[in-house]
């Protein structure tokens, strides 16, 4: 399998994530993680801010990338495999590495309301 269209379709899943488009995202599975689709979105820090390939391995009959994925409320190391499906580059196994869970930034009305009044 091309190493090359596998970073392709990953950035192209990554994109899709940051979209909001969960629809395009889920393209990128195998029918398999499609037919346990909810498993798989629970997994996903939604919604998505930034994704990133953290690092790519040769494994001995698919590509395994590491996605750095930061989410609103969380930062997630995804474990993706890819193996090739029809020609085109499916995952075929994600799983959680890790998640750190951070503040979720404030709305901008709710930085004005903080924001200390002048004394009369």
């Amino acid at each position: 399998m091309d190493e090359a269209a596998v970073r392709v379709s990953a950035a192209q899943f990554g994109d899709a994530l940051v979209a909001g488009n969960v629809d395009a995202a889920i393209e990128h599975l195998s029918e398999e993680l499609k037919r346990n689709l909810g498993e798989v979105v629970a997994l996903l820090p939604l919604p998505a801010i930034e994704v990133e390939i953290a690092s790519v391995e040769r494994g001995a009959s698919a590509l395994v990338l590491q996605l750095h994925v930061v989410g609103e409320t969380a930062d997630v190391e995804l474990q993706t495999r890819w193996k090739d499906r029809d020609g085109t580059p499916r995952i075929v196994e994600i799983s959680h590495l890790s998640r750190v869970e951070r503040e979720p930034a404030p709305a901008a009305d709710e930085t004005e309301s903080e924001a200390p009044t002048p004394a009369e």
